[in-house]
């Protein structure tokens, strides 16, 4: 398995593996995952098994402290020096779920942001992904802002 940043030509690959993880009204639009791959595609990990992309994670960074709807919908708020390294989406294919894959991913991302020097990640996810986070070193922030697909979501982090 290796992992490697997006390129623009995986586009239609991500767009699948999106719309498989997440019901219709909470995955992002095609034309959502363009621009985020125009604007960020460094802020895209994926990982491959050979050619194929098995899972990917990916998402802006901002100096704001808080993950906001407004995120999603706009690429262009993306600041690449931004204090936070936000996540929108951790994706797997179904016959790669459960194996590791995206806990590597994230470790990858979380080592990244360190590097260069973000306060930290965060996150939202829903109420049973919870403890998966918080195995990660993620602090759950308790419910968030976000009525992004009409659900409660909980805010997740980890600081460095």
């Amino acid at each position: 398995m290796e992992i490697t940043k997006a390129e623009f030509k995986d586009l239609k690959e991500l767009y699948e593996i999106e719309q498989e993880c997440f019901p219709a009204e909470q995955a992002a639009s095609c034309d959502s995952m363009k621009q985020r791959l125009q604007i960020y595609p460094d802020h895209f990990w994926i990982m491959k098994d050979e050619e194929k992309i098995i899972s990917f994670i990916g998402g802006m960074c901002t100096d704001e402290r808080d993950l906001s709807d407004e995120m999603y919908a706009d690429a262009h708020m993306h600041r690449e020096n931004g204090e936070w390294q936000m996540l929108f989406g951790v994706c797997t294919r179904k016959q790669y779920r459960n194996k590791g894959f995206a806990s590597e991913l994230i470790r990858c991302c979380i080592a990244e942001s360190k590097q260069k020097g973000r306060k930290g990640v965060v996150l939202t996810c829903l109420e049973h992904m919870i403890p998966f986070y918080e195995t990660l070193g993620f602090v759950n922030e308790g419910i968030s802002s976000s009525v992004h697909g009409d659900v409660t979501w909980f805010q997740m982090r980890i600081k460095f």
